[in-house]
């Protein structure tokens, strides 16, 4: 059974590149457009990992690290952040919330492969 990974990134561009990216690695993708909607998802489907953006319309993505993360069954849960923001500030905010990596916009399709492989594997050895 492949890994499931929800996106939840307003950008749809960036969706796709995600989702092509990823599911060429055997993972299923689950798209969302915000904040919202990421944790509606969460619930209905649970993933193995969450990648979400930072500035979105309505609950943007540190909002959402910080939902997912006062969740009790997702405590543990692999978040990365994928933003053009690239300053020591907001990657500091980022791990205050409790995300579990970061990647900076514009990104490398094997870049993004190698650590969402990297934080499945190290969330599998941890079960």
């Amino acid at each position: 059974m492949s890994a499931r990974i929800l996106v939840v990134e307003d950008s749809h561009s960036i969706r796709r590149l995600i989702r092509a990216a990823l599911e060429s690695d055997g993972y299923e993708v689950l798209e969302r457009e915000d904040g919202e909607a990421g944790l509606a998802a969460l619930q209905e489907s649970p993933p193995d990992m969450v990648i979400t953006d930072v500035y979105m319309p309505g609950m943007d993505g540190l909002s959402l690290v910080r939902s997912i993360r006062a969740l009790r069954a997702f405590r543990f849960l692999p978040i990365l952040i994928i933003t053009t923001e690239s300053g020591d500030n907001m990657k500091q905010s980022g791990r205050a919330a409790g995300a579990t990596g970061w990647i900076v916009k514009p990104f490398d399709d094997d870049q993004l492969r190698q650590v969402v492989a990297r934080f499945l594997k190290t969330r599998g050895s941890a079960a």
